[in-house]
């Protein structure tokens, strides 16, 4: 999200790293990949209070890792600090400015300076989340998926007992149903809001609701994606179900359909969001404000759509379906 980016530790407002160069959207690889160990044989062991989180609720590759601090209950273990995107138009700023940067005795507005902080010559697009070392003052991961991973298993030992959403039974169907996700869905939502050419739209859009139909379809005879318990592969999904309605549907081209217009799928997105604790940390008007700001993802101008009315805690019907959790 955002335009700009860091060229060799200092922020650049040319764009020479966008994911739309071509007219098609292509994400890019995360650049910071690093690992948080239980045991600490990465040189980044688990321990509490040495972690942040910078994450936004603008953006659903970050929204997922602040689900898993949630469900993984590691709300007192790694701190989460929340940005936006600036009117100075230098990426992710901070909420409550000037922010003190953990571990050491440096004041910044910007996230992108946190990342010179960790990598003085680093050059990369200055994304969220961003997983923070306060002990080393480097940056752990800026790849969502990774991160997911870490708050899923390594701090077990010092959390409360959570379910394990990665479990070895199932870690074969959940990474092909990632995947599927992955490229049907969440690279399907950008390409058809993101693309510059019409071809490239087109063909996001009839890619995104194909899957979302097989989506409707699996999800018709089991309760989860990977079977009768959440995994994942659930909240991978849930960032863009939460925001397809009101976000997607409007600002992003893709209206061929509304997700209530698939019952199966709206029921299971329901499920999910009356999951304890995920309401918290799923603004929805936030998400929109931030979304259709000047300075969102979609060069909005400013005005958030008042709609759709949607009422994600009414009831659902997914509690038909046998569960072992």
């Amino acid at each position: 999200m955002g335009h700009g980016h860091l060229l060799d530790g200092a922020w650049s407002f040319e764009d020479k790293l966008s994911e739309t160069a071509t007219g098609f959207y292509v994400k890019k690889p995360s650049q910071f990949r690093n690992f948080i160990t239980a045991d600490g044989s990465s040189g980044y062991p688990a321990e509490a209070g040495r972690y942040v989180l910078y994450s936004s609720i603008a953006c659903p590759w970050a929204h997922r890792t602040a689900l898993f601090r949630v469900l993984k209950k590691l709300e007192g273990i790694v701190e989460l600090v929340n940005t936006e995107q600036s009117d100075a138009e230098q990426g992710w700023s901070f909420v409550d400015s000037p922010h003190d940067v953990p571990g050491t005795d440096k004041t910044v507005n910007f996230l992108h300076e946190i990342y010179a902080i960790g990598d003085p010559g680093c050059t990369t697009r200055v994304t969220v989340p961003l997983l923070w070392d306060s002990k080393t003052c480097t940056v752990v991961s800026n790849e969502s998926s990774e991160i997911v991973r870490m708050f899923n298993s390594e701090f077990a030992a010092i959390a409360e007992p959570t379910p394990d959403y990665y479990p070895e039974a199932l870690r074969a169907d959940i990474d092909a149903m990632n995947q599927k996700v992955l490229d049907g869905i969440n690279n399907g939502v950008n390409g058809s809001g993101r693309s510059k050419i019409q071809e490239a739209c087109e063909q996001s859009v009839d890619l995104l609701f194909n899957t979302l139909d097989e989506m409707e379809e699996l999800l018709s005879n089991q309760r989860y994606l990977c079977g009768d318990t959440q995994t994942e592969a659930d909240w991978r999904l849930y960032p863009n179900l939460i925001r397809f309605d009101p976000i997607y549907y409007v600002g992003y081209k893709c209206n061929l359909r509304h997700l209530d217009d698939y019952p199966h799928l709206s029921n299971y997105l329901r499920d999910l969001y009356q999951t304890p604790g995920i309401e918290s940390v799923s603004d929805v008007e936030s998400m929109k404000r931030q979304v259709f700001s000047a300075n969102g993802p979609i060069n909005g101008n400013g005005v958030t759509p008042r709609g759709p009315m949607v009422d994600h805690t009414r009831s659902h019907d997914r509690d038909r379906f046998a569960t072992a959790a």
